[in-house]
């Protein structure tokens, strides 16, 4: 079975540190803020970033969330 792409980019998110895991969800908020500027004023060609970077941001904060645990 074929691992997904998610898999690896999950294994990259969970090597960053706390202050890198920061900078990746800010820059992933202003890259989802563009996606949806851009399918308001129809120049998105792929709809289906929007939803996947939803995703990308659940990850990141599920992250956080899972080490403040671990910490406590």
């Amino acid at each position: 079975m074929p691992e997904k792409k998610h898999g690896a980019n999950l294994d990259h998110l969970r090597n960053l540190s706390d202050h890198e895991l920061a900078d990746e969800l800010g820059n992933t908020r202003l890259k989802l803020f563009n996606l949806r500027r851009e399918n308001t004023t129809r120049q998105l060609e792929n709809t289906a970033a929007i939803p996947q970077t939803k995703k990308q941001i659940a990850r990141i904060i599920t992250l956080q969330k899972e080490r403040e645990l671990a910490q406590s």
